[in-house]
């Protein structure tokens, strides 16, 4: 069994999808739905699921400040529904994480498919739910950070950083990659927040804040640079 959540504020969209789904997939598929961005959040956080489909047009959180929030505690398949159609859209999209982005109105045929191959590759592709640079750790399922097997306290931004960070280890990002990966594609502040956190970041994380590397008018990158126990 198999449980999507679809975040749309149009009933007649939903139980089109949910129909089509169930019989489709003979049952395998169980597609809940939410109608506004708070209702959608609080149902992700307090359930697992194996895909989302996600409007941008919602009443109170947009998809995709919605999809910002998810992506900083899962990698779940994300899928955009909507009838934003324009390239710049399309690119903040996926800017934001999402897997795939369709325009309303789309063939039930396709979604479905889309659906399939996107489970299918995220089963070969999904990150590990631990991610380790020295003495770091970070348990992504668990929203845990931990230094030397103490917990460390971090806001959201701050482990997002970190995240992306871990998950690029050994790569330089540059600072404009960070800040739409955490910030967003239409951020209007300035780049000197990503300088900031690296800050705050380093000094939460103490002695093992030295893995984090700075390259001097380009961004950062995180590296295993603390000796070895026993070394």
């Amino acid at each position: 069994m198999y449980r999507f959540l679809m975040i749309e504020d149009d009933l007649q969209i939903c139980e089109v999808v949910q129909d089509f789904f169930a019989r489709e997939s003979k049952g395998t598929i169980q597609v809940e739905t939410a109608q506004d961005g708070e209702q959608g959040l609080e149902k992700f956080y307090e359930n697992e699921f194996d895909l989302v489909l996600l409007d941008i047009m919602l009443p109170g959180m947009n998809g995709l400040e919605l999809c910002r929030y998810m992506r900083r505690r899962s990698v779940v398949p994300i899928i955009f529904l909507t009838a934003k159609d324009t390239e710049q859209d399309m690119m903040q999209g996926y800017a934001t994480g999402c897997d795939d982005y369709m325009v309303k109105p789309f063939s039930l045929s396709v979604l479905y498919a889309k659906c399939l191959a996107i489970m299918k590759r995220a089963k070969g592709t999904i990150r590990e739910d631990e991610l380790v640079c020295d003495a770091i750790r970070m348990n992504v399922l668990k929203y845990r950070v931990t230094v030397d097997g103490k917990e460390v306290d971090l806001s959201p931004k701050e482990f997002a950083l970190l995240r992306m960070l871990l998950e690029n280890k050994g790569t330089l990002l540059l600072r404009e990659r960070l800040l739409i990966g955490i910030w967003g594609y239409d951020y209007e502040g300035t780049d000197r927040c990503v300088d900031n956190h690296v800050r705050k970041l380093r000094k939460h994380l103490g002695n093992a804040g030295r893995c984090i590397k700075t390259v001097v008018g380009k961004g950062y990158k995180i590296e295993e640079t603390l000796p070895k126990k026993g070394a």
